[in-house]
C-alpha cells in the first residue's frame, strides 16, 4: 500500500461514477470494497467522495433525471492545465464534452472523448489532488482502454500526454502499455470485433481486492453480473464484473 499524494501529469489521478440511484450504488460498493462516503463538491449534481480508512480513494455522483446516459466508471488523468490540455486534446481529434471547469475549491475538470469516443476525465488538482491511497484492497490499481485497434488512438495520447508507449506481445497480441517516467500508468487492449457494439470503444477500472472470487461472488449477492469469470492472467488473478446499474469495471488481486 502507498499513499498517493502529487498525481504527475498524465498519469490517472481519480475515478468517478455517475449513477441514477446514489444510495443504492453506495450499498453496492459499500459493502463490496469496504468504502465509507463523504460529500464531495456538488457542481455538476450530488456527489460523494469514496474513503478507505478516511482517505478518498474514488467518486460517485447522481445523474440528472432526464439524463439517460450510460453508467460506467471514467478515469481522470491529471494536469497542471485544464484549459491546455483541452486545447491540445481538441487540436489532435478529441473533444471536449464538459467544461473546462472550477469544482468549488477541489479543483478544475473538464470531460472529454478521445478520437475513438471514449470518455475520460481531466483533472487539474487545487484542494482535492486525487485518491490518496493506491495498491490497497478497494482502491483502483490499473485504467485499460478496451478498443478494436490500438495503434491509431496510440498517437493520440501520445500527442496529448507525452507518453512512451511499450508493446506487450507476452498479453495478446494487440496491448499496449503507455509509461510516463519509467512507470507504466495504463494501458490500451485491442480486441477487435469483441467490443461490444452497444458501447463502443471505453476505459475500464480495475480495483485491488485480497480475493477476486470471492469479490466477484458477492457482486453477483448485491444485484451486479459477473461477465468474465475469475482467471488467472498475467497482471494476476481477475473477473469482470457489473454493478447494478451496468457499470463495468475489473477485480485484481495483483502480481504487479
Amino acid at each position: 500500500m502507498t499513499e498517493a499524494t502529487r498525481h504527475a501529469p498524465g498519469s490517472p489521478c481519480w475515478v468517478s461514477l455517475m449513477v441514477h440511484d446514489l444510495d443504492a450504488t453506495q450499498h453496492f460498493y459499500g459493502e463490496l470494497f469496504g468504502w465509507e462516503f463523504a460529500p464531495g463538491p456538488q457542481q455538476l449534481g450530488p456527489y460523494v467522495r469514496a474513503l478507505l480508512d478516511g482517505k478518498e480513494v474514488a467518486g460517485i455522483g447522481r445523474l440528472p433525471a432526464d439524463r439517460h446516459l450510460p453508467v460506467a466508471w471514467t478515469p481522470y488523468l491529471a494536469t497542471d492545465d485544464v484549459n491546455t490540455t483541452a486545447e491540445t486534446l481538441r487540436c489532435c481529434g478529441g473533444t471536449v464534452g464538459v467544461g473546462p471547469l472550477d469544482a468549488e475549491d477541489a479543483g478544475r475538470l473538464a470531460i472529454v472523448t478521445d478520437p475513438a469516443g471514449a470518455v475520460f476525465g481531466l483533472w487539474q488538482p487545487a484542494a482535492h489532488q486525487g485518491f490518496a491511497l493506491h495498491g490497497t484492497p478497494g482502491t483502483p490499481v490499473w485504467n485499460e482502454l478496451l478498443t478494436t485497434e490500438t495503434s491509431s488512438v496510440a498517437k493520440f495520447y501520445q500527442s496529448v500526454f507525452g507518453y512512451e508507449v511499450e508493446p506487450v506481445e507476452a498479453v495478446d497480441d494487440d496491448y499496449l502499455v503507455l509509461v510516463l517516467g519509467r512507470r507504466p500508468v495504463a494501458a490500451l487492449r485491442g480486441v477487435g470485433g469483441a467490443l461490444p457494439r452497444d458501447r463502443g470503444t471505453y476505459w475500464m477500472t480495475w480495483f485491488e481486492v485480497e480475493d477476486p472470487d470471492g469479490a466477484a461472488r458477492q457482486a453477483q449477492e448485491l444485484g451486479g453480473r459477473v461477465l468474465v469469470p475469475p482467471r488467472d492472467t498475467p497482471q494476476g488473478r481477475t473477473a469482470t464484473v457489473a454493478d447494478p446499474e451496468g457499470a463495468v469495471f475489473a477485480v485484481v488481486r495483483s502480481d504487479r
